[in-house]
C-alpha cells in the first residue's frame, strides 16, 4: 500500500509565506515525479508545480518566481510559497507518479493523490 499525506496548509496574510509538504510512503520502488495541483470551487484543477526525475521543475505561469518545488531523498516534496496573493486561495493536492512494488516480482506504474489541504490567503 502507498500513502500520500499532505501538511502545512492554513491561513496567511497577503504577501506572506507558507510551505506545504507531501510525503509518499509504502512499497515505492521509484518516484517518477511528484507535484502540486490546486482547485477552487467552480473551476478545474490546475497544475501548480511538478518535479520529475531527471527533469527541471515546471511551474504554472501564475506562480513562477514566487513558488519553489523541491524534493528530498525520503520521497517528500515541498512547495515553498512566497508573496502569496488572495488568488492563491485554493485546495492544494499532492500528486505522486510512482513505480510501486505490488508483489515480489511485480512492479507497476501508479498515480496517487493526497486528500488535499486548504490554503487561504486573506487579510
Amino acid at each position: 500500500q502507498v500513502q500520500v499525506v499532505e501538511s502545512g496548509g492554513g491561513l496567511v496574510q497577503p504577501g506572506g509565506s507558507l510551505t506545504l509538504s507531501c510525503a509518499a510512503s509504502g512499497s515505492i520502488f521509484f518516484v517518477n515525479g511528484m507535484g502540486w495541483y490546486r482547485q477552487v470551487p467552480g473551476k478545474e484543477r490546475e497544475m501548480v508545480a511538478v518535479i520529475t526525475s531527471g527533469d527541471s521543475p515546471k511551474y504554472a505561469d501564475s506562480v513562477r518566481g514566487r513558488f519553489t518545488i523541491s524534493r528530498d531523498d525520503a520521497n517528500t516534496v515541498y512547495l515553498q510559497m512566497n508573496s502569496l496573493k488572495p488568488e492563491d486561495t485554493a485546495v492544494y493536492s499532492c500528486n505522486a507518479d510512482l513505480m510501486v512494488k505490488l508483489q515480489p516480482a511485480l512492479i507497476d506504474r501508479l498515480t496517487y493523490w493526497g486528500r488535499g489541504i486548504q490554503v487561504t490567503v486573506s487579510s
